[in-house]
């Protein structure tokens, strides 16, 4: 056994012929004699050489020293690093990954994109009423962007298409994190902090098509007045201060208040939720981004918004809010009390699914294995789109009077409401019961393969889509000098989309094995 902080013998190896080496400074033991007749000891074989050893690997060449912009991004990074930016954590996914995981992202780039269209409106933008002849202020303010401001048509029509894009995403967005289950992830005061935001978007687009003063401005600044007097006030000193603040001291200053709550006041409320509301892990998908702006220039394209005539009180003639408003207006119609149709209502409607997080407490995460709180936002869903196609229906009959025409039968209307609810909750405890039945709660869905496509073909491909990129820059500018300002906002979206295509292209044939 080898002593005490020796090394041991490794396993396997053979004992040793050879004597002990020398210790320095102790002489060497005389050999002993040899016995006559014994044989001579045999002469040690020479050693083998030492095969040699593989080379070590070689020393990596040094890194070139960093050009000037990686140097000014080095720079950039290294003092802003401790900011509130540099805190989120961004993912760029190197493959496609689904939007309905970051709709919020795409949100948030659509108000930027309506910051930046908006602030250079408003540099032609005058928000009066009188002084500008037969017509308000505001309203030919807006006709000179349109038709005498250098591509004053096209920051209104992308400024317009993006509000209700932006509404729209902000409403799937809800949808996605309902049904999903996500705000069971510790995401409460994301949750809640989320349902203030979709308040505050209806009410930033609101403002926004208010202040062009034309005939559906006017009939929403009319509905906003009379919800205003109908609501009720402690005392009224109250009532007279919320009356104040929204529409000012009288019909010559409101346009200046909604466009300062429109410009400064509600987009500050939704820069200071951001920091309570967006996460610190966020996913940013360059083309699925560039194929959002291309489908609002398409859209924006194909219809483009539209003046209207200048507000008068005795037109007479009939006209519908926007669609997100309509199913609100369908509530008014009614001819119920207001405040308890268009403030009660659409107020309990925000508060059940702003306390959703704190009564659906199961771990479970899928609607599918949540079937009352999935028929609940079915239900939900359906009761919009019902209330919104009242909202949006007129009596064909014009021999009948405006108030007429526009009445909604409240039985009809809300017993239809009922009839819907009753046939969500059957529909969805069905299916429900059906995908579990047949084991198919967790399908998974398989992303469409291009292994069929070769390199070259994909090379071809990508060619292919980049002359299409710069025909289709030259027929936007053709179109613009022109004067066909559709067409060319139609191919100035067609190529954000077609980029959007070739960078997917070439991401996915990075990861191809040939």
């Amino acid at each position: 056994m080898p002593a005490a902080g020796s090394p041991a013998t490794p396993a396997g190896a053979g004992t040793s012929t050879l004597p002990p080496a020398p210790k320095p400074g102790v002489p060497m033991a005389p050999m002993p004699p040899r016995p006559m007749g014994a044989a001579p000891p045999t002469p040690m074989a020479p050693m083998a050489p030492r095969a040699p050893t593989a080379p070590s690997a070689a020393a990596k060449p040094p890194a070139p020293p960093p050009n000037m912009i990686e140097k000014l991004w080095n720079f950039i990074v290294g003092r802003f690093e401790r900011t509130v930016f540099f805190g989120l954590k961004f993912t760029f996914p190197k493959k496609f990954v689904s939007p309905l995981g970051f709709l919020g992202v795409l949100t948030g780039m659509v108000f930027l994109l309506l910051g930046i269209t908006g602030g250079l409106l408003m540099i032609y933008y005058e928000p009066t009423l009188p002084g500008c002849g037969s017509f308000s202020c505001a309203f030919t303010s807006v006709s000179n962007i349109t038709n005498t401001v250098p591509y004053g048509w096209f920051l209104r029509d992308i400024h317009y298409t993006a509000s209700n894009a932006m509404v729209l995403l902000a409403a799937l967005h809800l949808y996605y994190q309902y049904f999903s289950g996500r705000f069971k992830i510790k995401n409460e005061v994301i949750w809640v902090t989320g349902m203030i935001f979709g308040l505050i978007t209806v009410l930033e687009a609101f403002t926004g098509y208010d202040i062009i003063f034309n005939q559906r401005a006017g009939l929403a600044i009319e509905i906003g007045a009379s919800l205003a007097n109908s609501s009720p006030s402690i005392g009224p000193v109250t009532g007279s201060a919320i009356r104040l603040a929204t529409f000012g001291s009288g019909f010559s200053d409101f346009i200046l208040r909604l466009f300062a709550a429109h410009v400064f006041i509600l987009p500050m409320f939704m820069l200071l939720l951001t920091f309570f509301h967006f996460p610190r892990y966020l996913v940013f998908d360059l083309p699925v981004v560039a194929s959002v702006m291309g489908g609002i220039f398409v859209i924006g394209s194909l219809f483009p918004v539209q003046l209207g005539t200048a507000y008068s009180p005795g037109n007479g003639s009939l006209t519908i809010p926007e669609w997100y408003l309509t199913s609100l207006y369908a509530l008014l119609r009614t001819e119920l009390d207001k405040f308890t149709m268009a403030g009660l209502i659409p107020v309990l409607m925000l508060l059940m699914f702003a306390v959703v997080p704190y009564v659906d407490t199961s771990k479970k995460m899928s609607w599918k294995e949540r079937p009352f709180f999935a028929a609940l936002g079915i239900t939900s869903i359906g009761q919009v789109l019902v209330t919104t196609s009242w909202g949006a229906y007129v009596n064909p009959d014009t021999s009948l009077s405006t108030l007429a025409r526009l009445y909604v039968n409240p039985t009809e209307y809300f017993g239809s409401m009922l009839v819907l609810t009753a046939v969500c909750f059957g529909l969805t405890y069905s299916v429900i019961n059906f995908l579990n039945a047949k084991e198919k709660v967790r399908k998974a869905l398989n992303p469409s393969s291009l292994s069929f496509l070769s390199r070259e073909w994909l090379t071809a491909i990508l060619f292919l889509l980049i002359a299409v990129q710069v025909i289709m820059n030259i027929f936007a500018v053709q179109a613009v000098g022109s004067g066909f300002n559709s067409i060319a906002l139609f191919e100035l979206g067609v190529i954000f989309i077609t980029f959007s295509v070739i960078v997917h292209l070439y991401r996915y044939s990075q990861q191809l094995p040939f």
